[in-house]
């Protein structure tokens, strides 16, 4: 089973892409800009969701 990070930052990259995307078809910069920074978000905790289960893997 993966760990609750990755699925929740999976979850958050999603939603910033959503974001992004919305921002841009209608013009808000701002709403771009947090979409990117949800994307951000979401990787970078994705990829400690990554080294948890990395580290569970070989303790086993």
């Amino acid at each position: 089973m993966p760990d609750q990070d990755r699925i929740e930052g999976a979850g958050k990259n999603i939603g910033g892409k959503i974001k992004e995307a919305a921002g841009k078809v209608t013009g808000d910069e701002k709403l771009k800009a947090e979409g990117r920074a949800d994307q951000v978000e979401g990787k970078v905790q994705n990829a400690v969701g990554g080294v948890k289960d990395s580290l569970r893997d070989n303790r086993n």
